[in-house]
């Protein structure tokens, strides 16, 4: 069974799959074109995406009669055509659960970095401005007693929502269907399920919600003019999320007092105005960037394959 992988993997990871399977890898880690992709579903039994790799109906349509799996080596599936793959008979699975800690640990990050302007300070330093302490140098603010809204409590809103609670944040949240009232105890959460009204009151605001054709701009120019000026937007889910061109505006004009973001619209390009803001924190998408997070994924992917072979059912099968 030849598998296809189109980025390069943890060696370990590389390594466990030449021992299983019969295996092309990605050496020199080149993102594929459309081209390429196509003609590696053209020849492979399973191909091993990413989220880098834009697996369309054309890339599905041209793929081969042996194709039977796109294993994908992420928990997000929006750059695959589900549908296309459904049509052909194709399955689709990802790698849920293992990289919950690694994200929500970089969603902290963020909104400690920006409400306390850690990432301007670091700047100012490095380039030589400062002058020492005073005391009203370089004021943040703090969290405790703020309300963090977070938009989207799964896995990693949920893990988000511990740390945050350690920190003294206010626990309140919206989602397509409640949650158990058990989580929410255990949470200490607060259901809204009005999203406008729950951004109108909130301090924080950290999205955690999958990208959809309806989660698409969620938040719009229209959605942001609804957060308060003096809170802060943090965005670990996916770019295409949050309307970058009206963030850059709604923060250069004030009309938010800052951002942290990980993941862009259009990445690996960052919209040019936002590059420029001292009130923006920008990381190059490391939410499950830990050594043991993406072992972890790369396992849950050799799971996949091999239940494939097997004639088992996949263990993280995805479903359009």
């Amino acid at each position: 069974m030849l598998v296809v992988v189109t980025r390069k993997l943890p060696r370990a990871v590389e390594e466990r799959m030449r021992a299983l399977f019969d295996v092309e890898l990605n050496a020199t880690d080149r993102p594929l074109s459309q081209d390429e992709l196509a003609s590696a579903a053209a020849r492979a039994d399973v191909l091993v995406p990413t989220v880098t790799d834009r697996i369309d109906a054309t890339v599905i349509e041209r793929a081969g009669p042996r194709l039977r799996l796109l294993a994908n080596f992420g928990v997000g599936v929006n750059h695959v055509d589900l549908r296309a793959a459904q049509a052909r008979g194709i399955q689709v699975s990802n790698t849920p659960g293992v990289l919950t800690d690694a994200t929500a640990d970089i969603a902290m990050l963020l909104i400690l970095a920006v409400t306390r302007r850690a990432s301007a300070g670091e700047r100012l330093l490095r380039e030589g401005r400062f002058t020492g302490w005073t005391p009203t140098f370089h004021l943040g603010t703090s969290l405790r007693g703020k309300r963090l809204a977070v938009v989207g409590l799964g896995r990693i809103g949920q893990a988000l929502a511990r740390r945050a609670r350690v920190f003294g944040l206010e626990i309140h949240y919206h989602n397509r269907q409640r949650v158990s009232r058990q989580t929410e105890n255990e949470l200490a959460a607060s259901y809204e399920p009005d999203l406008d009204l729950l951004l109108a009151e909130a301090d924080v605001v950290s999205l955690h919600c999958p990208l959809t054709p309806q989660t698409r701009h969620l938040f719009s120019s229209e959605r942001l003019s609804r957060i308060r000026p003096s809170a802060y937007l943090v965005n670990t889910a996916r770019g295409e999320i949050v309307d970058e061109a009206a963030l850059a505006a709604r923060l250069r004009s004030g009309g938010l007092a800052g951002a942290g973001l990980d993941v862009y619209e259009a990445e690996p390009e960052v919209h040019p105005d936002l590059l420029g803001l001292d009130n923006v924190v920008l990381l190059p998408h490391l939410g499950s960037a830990t050594e043991e997070a993406r072992l972890a994924m790369g396992q849950k992917v050799i799971q996949n394959i091999s239940a494939l072979a097997a004639g088992e059912p996949l263990p993280d099968t995805v479903l359009p």
